[in-house]
């Protein structure tokens, strides 16, 4: 009778959520979703086409910059289906197959970025605390060996979770917090023991963003031990100055990743609400402010930009 209940509540498809209580209004609150992802695509496809096309900027700094643009637009495409279709369409469905996909590249991506982040980091270190050797650390072959070894990092740690969540049968509420899957939200679905997917979840999350922001954290208490120890102000302010644009997106994305695995594990159903938030932040807005900032804090790169658009 068990086995019978059991295959009874074995679901195929999960529920996505938009903003509980707010389904009257999904139309307009698609406006501005469309709108971040217009501004997402086309500010990271013009920050890879006038790096790809200016010899000038093929430096170690805008070459990671094309890295961190090209894994945003990644996260974009990936989540557009799923948000636009909920708040466009209403459409809320998505099958078992599609949502472990979605999960794959969602957090692959992230943890790439993750990467990306570090590496740009280390690129800000070796400009300020050893000039002289840039150009011979970070040549373009060792560039193209980090992204790699980032890139396939992320596949290693990220590849274990859909195939654990493939064995697990789901006969509890089949409806997700968000308008995307997330492992850390389709494991609670499962009828299985989950506490092999949420020790490997958290183990995860320490070798990855906690070891990467460990590693960022270091990195610039090198450089500003180096940049106070500059004779003039000026230069110290000058190669401060050249950190501000990566400070804003490791920011950004380090609170709202860990924001967000927080309210996962510890939050209640009185933090719904702010778990649907902080998951659009996360997914939404690096992508979004990313060139916006370094547009704005790179003179070289907005100098190109504006004489593209100006011609």
């Amino acid at each position: 009778m068990s086995a019978v209940n059991d295959t009874k509540f074995n679901f195929t498809v999960f529920l996505l959520t938009g903003i509980p209580g707010l389904e009257y209004v999904h139309i307009w609150i698609s406006i501005p979703f469309c709108l971040m992802y217009v501004i997402s695509i086309a500010g990271n496809s013009v920050i890879l086409f006038i790096i790809k096309t200016d010899p000038s900027l093929h430096e170690p700094m805008y070459i990671f910059l094309s890295m961190l643009a090209i894994t945003d637009l990644g996260i974009s495409i990936t989540t557009i289906p799923t948000i636009l279709g909920i708040y466009l369409f209403n459409y809320r469905r998505i099958s078992l197959n599609a949502c472990f996909a979605q999960l794959f590249f969602i957090h692959l991506l992230s943890k790439t970025e993750s990467s990306i982040l570090l590496l740009m980091a280390f690129d800000r270190f070796i400009a300020i605390c050893n000039p002289l050797r840039y150009a011979s650390i970070l040549t373009p072959p060792r560039i193209a060996k980090m992204g790699l070894v980032a890139v396939l990092r992320s596949v290693a740690v990220i590849l274990p979770l859909p195939i654990l969540l493939k064995q697990f049968r789901y006969c509890r509420d089949n409806v997700l917090s968000h308008s995307y899957c997330l492992h850390q939200d389709v494991m609670k679905a499962a009828c299985s023991d989950i506490s092999v997917n949420s020790i490997y979840g958290l183990f995860l999350k320490v070798i990855t963003v906690g070891l990467d922001s460990f590693l960022i954290f270091l990195s610039y208490v090198m450089i500003i031990k180096t940049a106070l120890s500059v004779a003039s102000r000026r230069e110290c302010l000058r190669a401060l100055n050249t950190c501000i644009s990566h400070l804003c997106a490791v920011v950004l994305f380090y609170i709202s990743d860990i924001g967000l695995s927080l309210i996962h594990r510890f939050g209640n159903s009185s933090t719904h609400l702010l778990q649907i938030i902080l998951g659009y932040v996360y997914l939404l807005v690096p992508p979004l402010m990313n060139p916006i900032v370094y547009s704005v804090k790179s003179k070289h790169l907005r100098e190109r930009i504006i004489r593209v658009f100006v011609k």
